[in-house]
């Protein structure tokens, strides 16, 4: 279990990855070794699964944005694994969720333009298994990427 103090280590750590343990402490209102074993317990519990740079994607060339609904056409453990293992396999497709009822999946997908997203549609996401239907939205604006869970 968690308690306050580890959920503001939690908020601060969501605003700034990269906060030193000393800082860290200072903002949370504890001396750096107990923050410091309550940051690795963290860690070794799994509630910090890791750290990562956020990187803007129309920063490198990504700013092309699809959400796609993808009905599969049967729904065994094999074929979902399998399609699973293929998207998980796939950079453009930048976070895929399975959901109950219908569609079977959600998958964000970035790409440079709508032509580069029409060949990845065309190339790899037709071509993934057990695919019955496809239907895409095209982002306009993405007003709350990578918020996480609230702390």
């Amino acid at each position: 279990m968690i308690d306050g103090i580890d959920r503001t280590i939690l908020r601060h750590l969501k605003e700034n990855g990269r906060m030193t343990a000393t800082a860290l402490a200072a903002k949370v209102g504890l001396t750096v070794a107990p923050c410091h074993r309550r940051l690795r317990d963290l860690e070794a519990s799994g509630v910090i699964r890791g750290y990562r740079a956020d990187i803007d994607p129309g920063a490198i060339g990504l700013g092309f944005e699809a959400i796609v609904f993808v009905t599969l056409r049967q729904a065994d453990r094999a074929t979902m694994s399998e399609f699973e293992d293929r998207v998980a396999a796939i950079p453009n497709i930048v976070e895929a969720q399975r959901l109950f009822g219908s569609p079977d999946y959600l998958l964000r997908v970035i790409a440079a333009d709508l032509p580069a997203y029409q060949r990845f549609y065309d190339d790899q996401l037709s071509a993934l298994p057990a695919v019955e239907r496809l239907n895409s939205t095209l982002v306009m604006k993405n007003l709350k990427p990578n918020a996480g869970p609230p702390v």
